[in-house]
């Protein structure tokens, strides 16, 4: 036997498990991102009766993250390759765990709400730097498809893991333990991960376009803000109407800023395009409609049913299962069929769940009243994620990558966001209707309740039938002009900087 040979296997196997290392901690960091836009919404009852949370407010525990992390992402890609991927990774982590902390320990709900920004707003930091160092540390193309498989499936579950999650965490012990539980996993991660991760970072900076940051967040606070008031104030009210003008006025600013900008924060050229338009667009509108049937159908199950909070979250695995039926079909249909028709389907089929969802009672019971629309509406959304996805990307110049892949997650995050904002909303303004037309009858505030749920499903139906209509119009790519692997960048500074 050789004797290098006694040297060179043990080096490779140590290089080989330290990789697998940094890949568990990264997922990791990945995994606490997805999971807490979802953790806390089979929480929402608990902490909303704890901490006095009107039906009108409640919605900002889930847009208050969903909103920074959407708005601030493309920035937060731009600061990690110029300052530091690993070092922003870790700032990122350890303010995600300090800020879960201070979430936990919230005494009223504008201390819950700034928590949750703050998470956001450090998930935006850490979510480019973990793919940007996913890449630059597994070079090889075996080895990246691996790894990306891994990160694939741990964003993938991660939504339906936090609904599980949340459900046991406040069963078992409280509602504040979905927050707490991130201060050990993400200190530990921030301690180990600069012993695992090289650091790397861009080779020239392009500029970070605060103004054009600035203006878009503060245009979509303003919105969903707007949203908000007009629950509690109406829609006619200086209340509403104020923020809603200064969120018009914002995103006005935000696009001319975009127009002049040596260095934009997001190119226009990259959203102008009709078939990746129509992809952000119908990303946008999904995101709109689920996230606030989840938190309807959370109170439904939970108010109406009497289900625990874990029954909660359990009932929410079949939405799991139905995603991963529909994209492993697409991806196996989108190279025969392109991906108008896929999504056009999916988002039909989606709306049909959600029309269903509109004629629950208080009568209605899980096997017959839940599921069988909760699959309907999970596999029409496993049908349209993969061509969306892919869409995003069509036509895309390599160095707009990077932004175009981004986008596709900001879009949907925004869109929760504002979605959730207007459809609570609508549900509360219907059950305070329902109850000023039917003060007399039996159960009274059960069925205004109901009745405020079935109407946001009802205008959830009408965002996705929307979506079903842009990806019909719009979506005009054919299956040979859909991207291939070599079009994305091999890092995120690579799509990022060269874009500016």
């Amino acid at each position: 036997m050789s004797s290098l040979a006694p040297g060179v296997a043990p080096e490779t196997g140590g290089r080989q498990a330290h990789r697998t290392l940094a890949l568990a901690v990264i997922a990791l960091a990945q995994l606490m991102i997805v999971l807490d836009g979802s953790v806390v919404i089979v929480a929402l009852p608990s902490a909303q009766h704890a901490l006095h949370i009107s039906n009108a407010d409640r919605q900002w525990v889930m847009t208050a993250y969903t909103l920074a992390f959407g708005s601030l992402l493309l920035l937060g890609g731009r600061i990690a390759d110029y300052l530091g991927r690993r070092r922003i990774f870790v700032t990122g982590l350890i303010g995600f765990g300090l800020s879960s902390a201070l979430g936990g320990l919230a005494q009223d709900q504008a201390m819950l709400f700034a928590a949750r920004g703050l998470q956001g707003a450090f998930a935006a930091l850490m979510a480019p730097a973990a793919l940007s160092l996913l890449t630059v540390t597994f070079t090889e193309a075996r080895d990246r498809a691996r790894a990306f498989g891994v990160y694939g499936a741990v964003a993938g579950s991660g939504a339906a893991i936090g609904l599980v999650l949340g459900g046991t965490l406040t069963q078992l012990a409280s509602w504040r333990w979905t927050l707490f539980v991130n201060v050990p996993i993400a200190l530990l991660a921030a301690f180990v991960a600069p012993r695992l991760i090289q650091e790397s970072r861009a080779r020239a900076r392009a500029g970070y376009d605060v103004p054009g940051a600035v203006a878009a967040t503060a245009g979509l606070f303003l919105l969903v803000f707007g949203f908000s008031n007009a629950a509690s104030s109406g829609w006619g009210s200086a209340l509403a109407v104020g923020p809603l003008v200064g969120a018009g006025l914002a995103l006005a600013c935000f696009l001319g800023i975009e127009l002049r900008s040596q260095h934009p924060l997001l190119p226009l050229r990259v959203v102008l395009e009709r078939n990746r338009g129509g992809s952000f667009l119908v990303a946008l509108l999904i995101g709109g409609a689920t996230l606030g049937t989840f938190l309807f159908l959370t109170y439904f199950l939970q108010g109406v049913l009497g289900y625990s909070a874990l029954t909660t979250g359990f009932a929410f695995l079949p939405f799991s299962a139905g995603i991963i039926g529909g994209a492993t079909l697409a991806s196996r249909l989108l190279p025969r069929l392109g991906p108008r028709p896929l999504m056009t389907v999916g988002m039909l089929l989606a709306t049909s769940g959600l029309l269903w969802y509109t004629h629950l009672t208080v009568q209605s019971g899980f096997l017959t009243g839940i599921l069988p629309p909760e699959l309907l509406i999970s596999l029409g959304m496993g049908l349209t994620f993969v061509p969306m996805s892919s869409t995003a990307l069509v036509g895309v110049d390599f160095h707009d990558a990077g932004v175009a892949s981004a986008m596709v997650n900001a879009t949907q995050q925004l869109g929760g966001s504002i979605g959730t904002a207007l459809l609570n909303t609508v549900a509360t303004g219907a059950a305070a209707g329902y109850l000023v037309r039917n003060p007399h009858i039996q159960d009274a505030l059960g069925r205004a309740a109901v009745h405020g749920y079935t109407t946001a499903f009802a205008v959830s139906a009408g965002l996705l039938l929307l979506a079903a209509a842009v990806s019909a119009s719009l979506v005009r790519a054919r299956r040979h002009q859909l991207p291939t692997g070599q079009l994305v960048p091999a890092t995120v500074e690579e799509g990022l900087v060269a874009s500016g």
